[in-house]
């Protein structure tokens, strides 16, 4: 049966890429699918074929995402709960406009929460890295901690959650306002937000995460969503220069390192020029993309270095061999999946808690974005020399490919949407009684 779904995105490409994957998945099975965006994803979308929809009263551009972390509670105030209203009023109006069986939306955007929730269509979060939701015996994923194996850790991670959820809950007032505005109830406390979605869908690998006491009912590992977004195709090389790519200067028999710079702007050039320098230190040759929010003439490079604005890093993890990164969960599970160590250097978001995850199973190391040259030289050094990383890299990323084959994201999509439609078909008795 073919279904109508909204799909609804937020802030950076990076965001965007997974939820595009879950809709090329909706789409192979026959369904349709329309993406609300940023108007700044527009081409994005369009270039997967699928129809775009721009948020209208919502923020968007960097009022939506703003790239100032140093407060982050007033950060997650901004960008979670004071636009939820506007982001609700959108997606009220979307489902209007045109069939929805189902809304699929990126966990952040609880005012889309609500929009689903108010217009009576089946939601599922999708949460495109470790769990927003606070669970049981895992770190929250700002933490950085790691899997609790003593009594201590134990109390330090319940200690974690707890302040997370009080802090999410000193905005509850916000949330539960746009929630009675829309003719909702309210809720006693904001992760009842998550439990109201008829499916929550974690787009990580189980082997990958760390692992809870238990699960909610409505929780599903899907495993990654890892299609390469078309903004990096723009750099991948046709077949007449395939003969020069990488460029000559990358093609002697040293080791060679791809730097990978984020997606989204945290003001990271002063940490990608650290690790560039670091690079010069040490007898290999590095790749370095430097994404939608650097420039190539923002970095200044050694000779052993190459600046690139961007290619599909599936194409240059076939010829390195290490990753360094600030953690954004795209590449951690790409380097993974490619059976390579990294180098996790965090700024915020989630990727400490992405760091923490390779740092403990083995895969990479984990510095401080304050990290010297010499520091991060030398765990680049590390990695190449030290087999140990290499070999759990690939052990660790066989299993994720596992989990990305039995996904069972477009499983759950299709039972909620079937759910939706028998709630608002009318019985035979109701049809018999409007006609009489």
């Amino acid at each position: 049966m073919l279904y109508h779904f909204l799909l609804a995105s937020w802030g950076t490409l990076g965001n965007l890429s997974p939820l595009l994957t879950a809709g090329r998945k909706l789409r192979r099975n026959g369904h349709h699918v329309r993406v609300m965006a940023d108007p700044a994803m527009r081409a994005e979308v369009e270039s997967a074929d699928f129809e775009f929809v721009t948020w209208r009263r919502a923020p968007t551009d960097e009022a939506a995402d703003p790239t100032d972390l140093s407060d982050m509670s007033q950060w997650i105030r901004r960008v979670v709960f004071d636009p939820c209203s506007a982001y609700a009023a959108d997606i009220r109006d979307e489902i209007r406009r045109g069939p929805t069986d189902a809304v699929l939306s990126l966990d952040v955007l609880f005012g889309a929460a609500l929009g689903a929730e108010a217009s009576d269509v089946p939601l599922a979060l999708l949460s495109p890295h470790v769990s927003l939701r606070t669970l049981p015996g895992m770190p929250p994923a700002t933490s950085g901690l790691g899997q609790p194996k003593t009594p201590q850790e134990r109390a330090e991670v319940d200690v974690a959650n707890a302040a997370v959820s009080q802090m999410l809950n000193s905005f509850l007032p916000l949330l539960n306002r746009a929630r009675v505005d829309l003719g909702l109830a309210p809720l006693a406390d904001v992760m009842h937000l998550f439990d109201r979605a008829d499916r929550l869908l974690l787009a990580t690998s189980r082997a990958f995460d760390f692992q809870a006491d238990a699960l909610p009912y409505n929780f599903r590992y899907v495993g990654p969503l890892l299609d390469v977004p078309n903004w990096s195709k723009a750099t991948q090389p046709n077949s007449r220069q395939a003969a020069t790519w990488p460029a000559p200067s990358m093609r002697s028999r040293r080791r060679r390192v791809l730097i990978a710079c984020s997606t989204g702007a945290q003001g990271q050039r002063d940490l990608f020029q650290r690790v560039v320098n670091a690079m010069g230190m040490l007898e290999i040759d590095a790749i370095t993309t430097t994404g939608p929010n650097l420039k190539v003439t923002d970095l200044r490079a050694p000779q052993n270095v190459q600046l690139i604005s961007g290619a599909p890093h599936d194409l240059i993890m076939k010829d390195v061999s290490a990753v360094v990164s600030q953690g954004g969960h795209g590449t951690v599970t790409r380097s993974l999946l490619n059976g390579l160590p990294q180098l996790v250097l965090p700024m915020g978001r989630d990727q400490a808690a992405n760091a923490a995850r390779v740092e403990a199973r083995g895969a990479g190391l984990r510095l401080p974005p304050t990290a010297s040259e010499m520091e991060i030289a030398a765990a680049v050094d590390r990695l190449i020399t030290e087999p140990q990383f290499t070999t759990t890299a690939r052990f660790l990323g066989e299993a994720i490919k596992v989990d990305i084959d039995r996904s069972c994201l477009v499983d759950e999509m299709e039972t909620i949407a079937a759910a939706g439609r028998r709630m608002r078909r009318p019985s035979p008795a109701t049809t018999a009684s409007r006609r009489a």
